[in-house]
């Protein structure tokens, strides 16, 4: 089976710096995918990506030697298996809040005795190799997004979870939960201690931390207090900001 690109870094002991797709367009993720990511999310939750988009983005991403990965709408077993079948090497599952949504996302993404994903892998297969039943349960990621007040008080059996492989840290739902508003690179003591608290629950029960962030410098003062997954912002904010820059330049501003 293909390599995932994401654990090969993280068993080397560095660290991911990941792109993220919120639009549906296929070029677009081949773009990124040529940039100097290690991985590329394609978001079905918050972007305007469909299932269909979806797979064409996976192709795209696929002329790469980058890691194809997806954002799933919920914690539901449907569009997880539905996007592992279409190629995703690993899934990021939001607002997962206690042990038992930890081990139904995880179940959802492992073949049995480890799970209940259901087998008919179809461009998985193509993506990933004629061995892939074999290795998928080794082979597939799995992020849980900790972004709420009830998942930081439950952080410690959710990071225990058998088959979870990490956690990813949404800093705007989790700033609101708190009771401040949404901020991609949170200033607020609470927020920035609960950051670090959920990080250092992960690493102590020996699986990764990632989180989003809302520039390349957050980027990389995350990865310095060790998280080992990191995405800066997404396409859309990546092109506003760009044209934003072109613009005043252009203005003279």
């Amino acid at each position: 089976m293909r390599e995932n690109n994401v654990k090969k870094i993280w068993a080397e002991g560095g660290a991911v710096v990941n792109a993220w797709c919120a639009v549906p367009d296929s070029f677009c993720a081949e773009v990124l995918s040529h940039e100097d990511f290690d991985s590329v999310t394609v978001d079905c939750q918050h972007g305007m990506v469909d299932f269909q988009a979806a797979v064409s983005m996976f192709q795209a991403i696929g002329t790469t030697d980058k890691t194809p990965l997806a954002r799933v709408p919920w914690n539901d077993p449907a569009p997880i298996m539905k996007l592992l079948d279409a190629g995703a090497y690993g899934i990021v599952c939001p607002m997962v809040n206690n042990r038992a949504e930890a081990e139904k996302f995880v179940g959802a993404c492992r073949y049995a005795p480890a799970g209940y994903r259901s087998f008919g892998p179809a461009r998985g297969l193509l993506y990933g190799g004629g061995d892939y039943a074999r290795h998928a349960n080794d082979t597939i990621l799995t992020l849980a997004m900790i972004e709420t007040r009830e998942a930081l008080d439950n952080v410690a059996e959710i990071v225990s979870t058998p088959g979870l492989d990490g956690i990813y840290v949404g800093p705007s739902d989790l700033s609101i939960s708190l009771g401040f508003p949404p901020s991609a690179d949170p200033s607020e003591p609470v927020v920035v201690d609960a950051m670090e608290t959920i990080k250092t629950a992960a690493r102590e029960a020996g699986i990764a931390a990632g989180i989003h962030c809302g520039s390349g410098d957050m980027v990389k003062r995350m990865v310095d207090r060790g998280f080992q997954f990191c995405t800066i912002l997404n396409d859309v904010r990546l092109m506003a900001l760009g044209a934003k820059a072109e613009i005043a330049a252009a203005r003279g501003g």
